[in-house]
């Protein structure tokens, strides 16, 4: 009887062990065990998309993966579904979904994201501060991947988001140049400058190389292939490696009465009233009106291929559009072809090799809580690889980040690695700032506040030390009224008065 009980209590004992040992057993278990084709399946993460609409995503970043990986399976995951949101009554007053804690959801969830693409590469470092994604350093030196076979421009950007470290890796970059006219330097006499350039350097030369008056000007430089001024854009988009603010971290105080953005605005609007940066209005001198027997020149509006200005902003698609029109001027009345090249995007001496005409929209990063790490660094190392950066070399619009396939296109000779020499600008402010406008939607009337101060300058009614005075005054106020009505109705009287004949209730 007493051997009886021992032998129950042994075989009890043991299935309660097994009761506990199971489920240990099988979270370490590969599995295999369960599934004798091991299948699994891969979380990609993205910042905003649908079900409904994750086909263009597919076959931009996974469908190669999933064809060439037989025991995986991909799931899109999008922090932000718009689709939750089509049926919505309107309503200004409801808070819109925070990126940021979107992305933070699907990473720290039940069911975690393994792989998290970002389209905003600001939102690398903040990531990375709060050690959601995992350093690749380690991965990549175990795997015997040497990140010298990538653009150093690339991989050097994406370090300073992680203080000298890789977090995450892109298969493709969208860098930008500076195009130039070889005619219109030869014509002015002006040697072409080698190397980089600094956007002090870049004036200089178009000062030399603007010609000319009236309908007859050319023009020395553009900041981008329409030459249309987008006025206070293009300030901002040019000054944004200098990481000037508009108002301090609180937005309670305009922080824009300084001598750095009084030089910024200077600069920018002394090249406009001296004709080397051409206006909106100089555009329109003597356009040519078409007649019924005009053929269709889709660059006409584009004053570097009719040889109005000399340099230009481009980015690298407009190789793309250089090529087209090469072959077709003939067709086009007075056309001439262009001899071009291209120099590197000038960069500025406070700052310099850093630009944010470089852009980074296809980062990879691996959540640090990835529940299926492996699969998920196989995916970054595959979207990074040779094969899929063979296919990727064909973009018209982007450049791939291995250097094997960075070559001028076929059949055309110019500067290639004008391209890749200077690193994209990436900078948390830029996200904190984004995060407090959704916070505070009524300061987009700051950015309007800006705008129409500098309008007043371009148009001569204020000196730039004016106009960023009033500008300093009037912006206080807004804050302030922002500060107690961050979205509702804001009463702009002594504010607006004089652009829009008086103040009132407004409401971004």
């Amino acid at each position: 009887m007493n051997n009886r009980k021992a032998s129950f209590r042994k075989w009890t004992l043991a299935a309660m062990s097994a009761a506990i040992l199971i489920p240990s057993l099988a979270a370490c278990t590969s599995k295999s065990e369960d599934d004798p084709n091991n299948r699994r399946t891969l979380r990609i993460g993205t910042m905003y998309g649908s079900q409904q609409d994750e086909s263009y995503f597919r076959q931009q970043f996974t469908d190669m993966f999933e064809l060439t990986h037989d025991g995986i399976d991909l799931e899109i995951v999008p922090a932000i579904d718009y689709t939750e949101q089509q049926f919505e009554q309107p309503n200004p007053d409801q808070p819109q979904p925070d990126p940021v804690e979107k992305v933070k959801e699907i990473m720290n969830g039940d069911n975690p994201v393994d792989v998290m693409i970002i389209q905003d590469p600001s939102l690398l470092e903040s990531l990375i501060q709060e050690n959601l994604v995992k350093q690749l350093d380690t991965l990549l030196k175990e795997d015997k991947i040497d990140t010298s076979t990538f653009v150093p421009a690339v991989i050097d950007g994406i370090k300073d988001a992680g203080d000298g470290s890789l977090y995450a890796l892109a298969p493709t970059y969208t860098p930008s140049a500076l195009f130039y006219n070889k005619k219109a330097f030869s014509d002015a006499g002006v040697e072409v400058p080698t190397g980089s350039l600094t956007w002090d350097d870049v004036f200089n030369l178009a000062r030399r190389l603007k010609t000319g008056t009236g309908k007859d000007t050319k023009f020395g430089f553009a900041l981008n292939s329409w030459g249309y001024s987008n006025g206070y854009y293009d300030l901002q988009t040019y000054a944004a490696p200098l990481q000037l603010k508009l108002f301090d971290d609180n937005a309670e105080q305009m922080t824009v009465n300084t001598p750095q953005w009084e030089k910024v605005w200077t600069t920018i609007t002394d090249l406009y009233k001296d004709h080397i940066l051409p206006s909106n209005e100089d555009l329109q001198v003597d356009q040519p009106q078409p007649t019924d027997t005009t053929i269709y020149n889709p660059y006409q509006g584009q004053p570097f291929f009719n040889g109005k200005v000399a340099m230009v902003i481009g980015s690298y698609s407009m190789i793309n559009d250089l090529e087209v029109y090469n072959k077709n001027y003939q067709k086009f009345e007075g056309a001439e072809a262009l001899d071009w090249d291209v120099l590197p995007v000038p960069t500025f001496a406070e700052n310099p090799g850093v630009s944010s005409y470089v852009n980074l929209s296809t980062l990879a990063a691996i959540n640090a809580k990835a529940a299926n790490p492996d699969d998920a660094w196989e995916f970054v190392k595959f979207m990074n690889g040779e094969e899929w950066g063979k296919l990727r070399s064909r973009s018209s619009y982007e450049m791939p980040t291995l250097k094997e396939f960075v070559k001028p296109k076929e059949g055309m000779s110019y500067n290639i690695d004008a391209f890749t020499s200077v690193k994209p600008f990436l900078s948390q402010n830029n996200f904190k700032e984004n995060l407090m406008y959704q916070e505070r939607p009524n300061l987009y009337l700051i950015q309007q506040l800006a705008q129409i101060e500098y309008d007043k300058v371009m148009q001569g009614q204020l000196t730039v030390k004016e106009a960023l005075a009033e500008m300093e005054t009037k912006g206080n106020d807004l804050l302030q009224k922002i500060k107690l009505s961050p979205k509702g109705e804001i009463d702009t009287s002594g504010i607006f008065d004089d652009v829009y004949g008086g103040g009132g209730p407004i409401k971004y």
